[in-house]
């Protein structure tokens, strides 16, 4: 059986139920999809994604991917997984244009996460849109368990690591954080046993700076502490350090 490779992204966004940076509702993850125009699954929603190209890097793959269907060009770009379940249909692989079996399909699905500020100068249209990730419809191939895996990645990391930040810029308020948290994870967090955790995990630096433009008492801003190591990366993750 010929197998082929292709590159798709789960993209998500922090935002309301309204527009991006608006006040209205609680913040939910979203994601932006792509109608797909050809068989298989003309007409349904899909990841963005497509066939890996001779001359291109499987990061490469994704990020050209994403400029060219959504505009975006996120920071935050990790490997999640690859679906190569033998009996699976993947993504849009050399040979679906002309009608010609494309056996096997590989995926290699990278994950992005952005910011408001990153996600308002997104592409939309009549075959881009933005869903909320607990409300899909019904996605073309496999790609509503891709998602599904995605979010249970997203929940696991943001106990531990440092992801939470990729929402939010550099420096950002105990409250925004929270917010993160709970948008992940899916529950209301009691405020004074949140500060209370992520204090005594030394993740935490003061900036000494506040949060300027607020009608109350600004709160203030810290960032992550880079010389703490929140998890340990393996070998892999030692190396690149060195």
């Amino acid at each position: 059986m010929n197998a082929s490779l292709a590159v798709s992204t789960v993209i998500f966004a922090l935002r309301s139920s309204g527009r991006f940076g608006g006040d209205e509702g609680e913040r939910a993850l979203w994601l932006p999809l792509v109608r797909r125009i050809r068989e298989p699954y003309d007409g349904m929603w899909a990841l963005p994604g497509g066939p890996l190209g001779d001359d291109e890097g499987l990061a490469e793959s994704a990020t050209a991917t994403l400029e060219r269907t959504t505009g975006l060009a996120p920071r935050y770009l990790e490997q999640l997984y690859a679906f190569g379940d033998p009996h699976r249909s993947g993504d849009t692989a050399p040979g679906e244009e002309t009608g010609r079996a494309v056996g096997r399909v590989v995926s290699v699905v990278y994950w992005a996460l952005v910011g408001e500020e990153e996600a308002r100068a997104a592409r939309v249209g009549q075959n881009v849109r933005w869903f909320r990730a607990e409300e899909l419809p019904r996605l073309a191939f496999d790609h509503n368990l891709i998602v599904e895996y995605a979010l249970w990645r997203l929940r696991n990391k943001v106990e531990y690591s440092r992801i939470a930040s990729a929402f939010l810029g550099d420096t950002f308020t105990l409250a925004q954080l929270r917010e993160v948290h709970e948008a992940v994870r899916g529950q209301v967090l009691d405020p004074a046993n949140f500060r209370r955790q992520v204090e005594a995990t030394g993740a935490l630096v003061d900036t000494g700076e506040v949060l300027t433009g607020v009608r109350h008492r600004p709160p203030r801003l810290y960032r992550y502490n880079t010389t703490v190591d929140l998890a340990d990366q393996g070998p892999l993750g030692r190396a690149a350090q060195q």
